[in-house]
């Protein structure tokens, strides 16, 4: 009975499988202000990464993406703010990681809230065909993000 549980419990707590596609309706913008779109990065393998400044953890996982995003050149990495007004993400980004690239805002947080999600910092990791792979909640080391990696590009290097 407790293993019953444990695994319905499991799957409760799961975010959805089609998160993907409720992710593309979302209305997301650029720093300045202009509208984006996750399709912009179809095509290549893709990490999602929700965020906010104000979240530990989100802030302390930084360095690893900013690294990932410099040695990986053949993924996207896309950062997307959850509910931040853009000022306090430019001067955020200006202190703490001025070389992330594909940052986009997500104004009212409706990823977090259509995934389900039940905290930050969350990650999503797409296949190239936009398929998800997998999802992390939570704090991410080098050495997860690094085998996560792994796994999206895998497909790839078999062609």
């Amino acid at each position: 009975l407790a293993s019953v549980a444990w695994v319905g419990g499991g799957r409760w707590l799961a975010p959805a499988a089609q998160a993907p596609s409720e992710l593309a309706s979302l209305a997301l913008r650029q720093l300045d202000g202009a509208p984006a779109e996750l399709a912009a990065f179809h095509g290549k393998p893709t990490v999602i990464n929700l965020w906010a400044s104000w979240c530990p953890p989100c802030r302390r996982e930084m360095p690893a993406f900013a690294a990932a995003q410099a040695a990986h050149p053949g993924v996207n990495f896309v950062f997307l703010n959850q509910a931040e007004a853009s000022p306090a993400v430019a001067q955020f980004l200006a202190q703490h990681a001025p070389l992330l690239r594909n940052v986009l805002l997500d104004p009212e947080g409706a990823a977090s809230r259509d995934m389900s999600n039940r905290g930050l910092p969350a990650t999503l990791f797409l296949d190239a065909q936009g398929r998800l792979v997998d999802l992390r909640v939570g704090e991410l080391s080098a050495a997860s993000l690094a085998q996560r990696l792994d796994a999206i590009q895998a497909p790839a290097s078999g062609d």
